[in-house]
């Protein structure tokens, strides 16, 4: 059975590290969005076009494990919703869905996010102490039944279904 590995975490974490790691133990197609941002658009964010590359690549996910290609989505996933839609998505290929948590303490994302910065710049998108302090109020950590396996939660309410849901959320998914 195919896989898809998703890498869950906030910025500096090591989400890219492992994902690569994961790439090369299950022979893996890498999706990273923070690789495609800067040379594409010049900016982390660029006006909800990271919601689009993302919908794009989870589509190209999807179409890997189709076509029995393990993947790993480097995406970091802050909300249980999104990562709820992901894995009833790659459900529904006939595939598994793996999430690799990666946590990480303030003092060490601080270090690590200087270090990127120093070593890569015009590579990484600059990161304030506003920002790190916003992205922890933010980001859901994933549950024991997440991380177990266990069966997603249903989508919020108002929302038919996970694709439905999945298609508002990355518009470009299809």
């Amino acid at each position: 059975m195919t896989t898809l590995f998703l890498t869950v975490g906030l910025p500096g974490a090591g989400k890219t590290t492992w994902a690569r790691q994961l790439a090369e133990e299950h022979r893996a197609l890498r999706l990273t969005p923070d690789e495609w941002m800067i040379p594409l658009f010049h900016a982390p964010e660029a006006d909800g076009k990271r919601d689009v590359l993302e919908g794009r690549l989870l589509r190209l996910a999807l179409e890997a494990l189709r076509i029995g290609t393990n993947v790993v989505l480097d995406f970091g996933c802050w909300s249980r919703a999104e990562r709820s839609a992901i894995r009833c998505l790659v459900a529904s290929e006939g595939a598994s869905c793996r999430l690799v948590y990666v946590p990480v303490d303030r003092e060490t994302q601080r270090a690590r996010i200087a270090r990127r910065q120093a070593l890569t710049p015009g590579e990484t998108f600059p990161v304030t102490e506003a920002d790190l302090v916003r992205w922890r109020a933010l980001f859901e950590e994933p549950n024991e039944a997440e991380l177990d396996g266990g069966e997603p939660d249903g989508p919020p309410q108002g929302w038919p279904g996970w694709p439905e849901w999945a298609a508002d959320r990355w518009p470009s998914l299809g």
